[in-house]
């Protein structure tokens, strides 16, 4: 039981260690040089094609959300007919 009890214990040690196994790039300066670089073109737009694409999806989203509950609003402002 002991001896199960020790290899329980190593290996619970070899598991949280706060070794990587596979160090990682740190990519975080070219981020920084990417995005502080004053070439004209804003901040939300400056991660390349993908934010231009999230960017224009959400303004479409907005703009359609608003029509939408501007209608609502218009269609329940206005008295039903009772037939």
């Amino acid at each position: 039981m002991k001896g199960h009890l020790m290899v329980l214990q190593q290996l619970a040690r070899r598991t949280l260690t706060t070794t990587a196994r596979r160090q990682v790039e740190n990519k975080v300066p070219q981020k920084q040089k990417l995005f502080q670089a004053d070439n004209g073109v804003p901040v939300h737009l400056k991660g390349g094609a993908g934010d231009a694409v999230l960017y224009r999806a959400t303004m479409g989203l907005t703009v359609l959300g608003t029509l939408f509950v501007l209608y609502e609003l218009g269609k329940a402002s206005l008295p039903q007919k009772k037939e």
